[in-house]
């Protein structure tokens, strides 16, 4: 039987920190084909000398995948797709890939948002995608090095629920012997929205009034903003029969108090460094969407998110 191709798109953050792991794995054994896609700079440092991940998970920090690529025009008969680029690059990446997978591939986004299932499937209708997402605290140092902090890095992802009955246990035997943390669910639902609840809210009241997690946490109006926005997003994913918390809100509120008072998001970042591009329609675009879709008003999403396009303009 032949190797099994897996590509990773992107050595950002999260892709730099789990292809690494799935490349470094591979260096021992050869079970499978380990393809890089990056641009620019990166494709060209780590096609040289490998990509570097500064981690106390490693003692060797450099591996070199089997293949390094800058084009995705360039791949043959990839088995699995790691998507770990900017959200604002998805369609993009998507329709790419589009004319290089064979009707096998498996995708697996891991990117944390609401829509990033729906919106693969629009351009890629008939393929495997696995909702998942991702728990990791790393970041590009340089071009073609990621350094990652805290504890390891995680993946919860699940069933297809276009395709349930796949035979996707391959996958989890890689994640298994890359020795990746991850938890796989027949529905990953609860644990996506729960999260896009986290880092919409504060991602978006942050981004407004150049704040911090803290800040919205202590605040009495950034307080409330986050959480009519956590209120709005509870509705839709009721309304779309995703199960929450019913507790949700307060629950959100207690796990951003673990963080440091002057933790930033990348959204605030993002917005108030003047950034070309932002998370604004992942989190603000898919909420006013989704609650379109329901019939469910947003007024606090609307209103912060119709201030933060005047603040860009």
């Amino acid at each position: 039987m032949s190797k099994k191709h897996v590509v990773v798109i992107g050595l950002g953050g999260v892709g730099g920190y789990f292809g690494f792991k799935i490349s470094q794995n591979n260096k021992t054994f050869q079970q499978y084909i380990i393809s890089f896609i990056a641009r620019g700079e990166t494709y060209k440092k780590v096609k040289e000398e490998g990509l570097t991940l500064i981690s106390t998970e490693h003692r060797h920090n450099t591996t070199q995948p089997n293949e390094v690529y800058e084009n995705i025009s360039d791949l043959v008969n990839p088995d699995l797709v790691l998507i770990c680029v900017k959200e604002y690059d998805l369609e993009r990446v998507c329709e790419e890939l589009k004319e290089v997978i064979n009707e096998h591939t498996v995708l697996l986004p891991m990117m944390n948002g609401a829509d990033i299932y729906d919106r693969i499937r629009k351009i890629i209708p008939d393929h495997v995608i696995l909702p998942s997402c991702i728990y990791v605290a790393s970041h590009i140092k340089e071009k073609g090095v990621v350094e990652h902090k805290g504890s390891a890095g995680k993946i919860i992802l699940g069933k297809d629920p276009q395709h349930p009955s796949e035979d996707i246990s391959w996958i989890i035997t890689m994640l298994e012997t890359s020795h990746i943390d991850f938890e796989f669910k027949d529905n990953p639902l609860t644990d996506i929205w729960t999260k896009f609840t986290f880092i919409a809210s504060f991602g978006l009241v942050t981004a407004l009034h150049n704040s911090s997690i803290g800040k919205v946490c202590t605040d009495s109006l950034q307080n409330n903003e986050a959480k009519e926005i956590m209120k709005e997003i509870q509705s839709i994913a009721k309304k779309k029969d995703i199960h929450l918390d019913e507790n949700i809100v307060e629950k959100t509120f207690e796990k951003a108090s673990t963080f440091p008072y002057e933790t930033p998001t990348s959204l605030q970042l993002d917005i108030n460094s003047g950034k070309e591009n932002s998370e604004l329609e992942l989190f603000a675009g898919a909420i006013i969407r989704y609650g379109s879709e329901s019939d469910i008003e947003v007024p606090y999403t609307r209103k912060i998110y119709e201030a933060i396009k005047a603040k860009l303009q």
